[in-house]
């Protein structure tokens, strides 16, 4: 073998196989393990050194055998048969190659969660990279703490179903909780279900930084009815997926008149138009149109079409209205000026809304004035 004849003697291999310690063997084995992951090698070394390894592998002492396993732990020459067996060795020998090592096939990493106990999961759990069949194993195997390192690795592929699986299962478990929480991504119908399972501190984290409904997280966290004062339309206007989130509101059964009344009297536009669009069944291109450009009957129509209440149409007439007439200079204040204008356009109207939208939308008026004028004082003091 050309490597290991120039780089290595001879007497190195020797010395491997018959070293008269386990620490002689154990130098050894280091010294032939770094040549074997540095130097090139052809097909007929390659081969070679993989029978090196077979012997390392099967030494008794298990200073030879942690050589192999910390020195070659993310080197791809190491056999596949050789990560095996080393998987099923004691801890100090196993977990280096459950971490890194990339010779493992999926299988291979599915059986060893599902046989080989908590803390060669947690190894398998901190790898850089997991596939959903792995993360499938973990859910329905795992122990909590590595359950909690699955959920932790952004690096992890967890299907929608596996992540309600482990909510299933560690419903109570506050580590498992946080680290599905703070994944930089969640389906809806998981944050939903998150958002009823943990502390206000986490439920602040999920309202922030995911598309979890503001009105079902504070409905569920206090036992509020829809009503609520951090709004689910609020949360409309920050949602990448637009339609996305509107389908799915209308899936639920939550995208309700009271729901797209709130909306566009706070300014959120887009959210009613993809309402309306959802709800009437038609294209948003078409369902702009009738709202913003068909003249004084293309609202009324969509509307109608949408199989909203006739007793509300004023109301949405008049924020339409005011829509139009606002010029928008592309300003921070801009949202700030509709909702003052439209609201209190609304509330001039003879009232054709519930007294509890009067009311949730008299609140908004008071806290939009409330932050303009605390603006205003901070711009006048500075």
């Amino acid at each position: 073998m050309a490597t290991t004849r120039s780089a290595l003697t001879q007497d190195d291999i020797r010395t491997l196989v018959k070293g008269a310690t386990p620490d002689v063997r154990a130098a050894a084995a280091y010294k032939l393990c770094r040549s074997i992951d540095t130097a090139p090698l052809c097909d007929a070394d390659r081969d070679t050194a993989q029978e090196i390894l077979r012997v390392m592998a099967g030494d008794a002492a298990e200073l030879v055998r942690r050589a192999l396993a910390v020195t070659l732990k993310a080197s791809p020459l190491v056999p596949r048969d050789v990560a095996l067996k080393l998987a099923r060795d004691v801890e100090a020998i196993s977990l280096p190659l459950l971490n890194f090592s990339p010779v493992f096939l999926d299988s291979d990493l599915v059986d060893i969660v599902r046989l080989g106990g908590p803390v060669r999961q947690l190894a398998i759990a901190r790898r850089p990279m997991l596939s959903r069949s792995v993360t499938d194993a973990i859910a329905e195997h795992g122990g909590d703490r590595a359950v909690a390192a699955a959920c932790a690795n952004d690096n992890a592929d967890f299907a929608e179903s596996a992540l309600q699986q482990v909510m299933a299962r560690f419903e109570t478990h506050e580590k498992v909780l946080a680290a599905i929480a703070y994944r930089n991504a969640l389906p809806l119908s998981v944050s939903e279900k998150l958002v009823t399972l943990v502390g206000d501190h986490l439920r602040d984290h999920l309202i922030a930084h995911h598309a979890i409904p503001a009105d079902t997280a504070l409905t569920l966290a206090v036992g509020a009815a829809e009503r609520a004062t951090m709004d689910l339309v609020d949360e409309a206007g920050r949602a990448a997926d637009i339609k996305g989130f509107v389908g799915h509101l209308a899936s639920e059964g939550r995208l309700t008149p009271s729901l797209l009344l709130r909306g566009v009297a706070q300014g959120h536009v887009t959210f009613f138009e993809w309402g309306i669009a959802e709800l009437a069944g038609v294209p948003h291109h078409r369902t702009w149109l009738m709202i913003h450009d068909a003249g004084p009957l293309g609202l009324r129509a969509i509307y109608e079409r949408a199989g909203l209440p006739a007793r509300l149409f004023p109301a949405f007439r008049a924020a339409v209205d005011t829509y139009h007439a606002m010029e928008f200079d592309g300003g921070a204040r801009d949202l700030e000026r509709f909702q003052q204008r439209m609201l209190q356009r609304f509330l001039t109207q003879p009232q054709s809304a519930s007294r509890e939208d009067v009311d949730y939308l008299l609140d908004k008026m008071d806290q939009v004035s409330a932050e303009a004028r605390a603006e205003a004082g901070v711009s006048q003091s500075a």
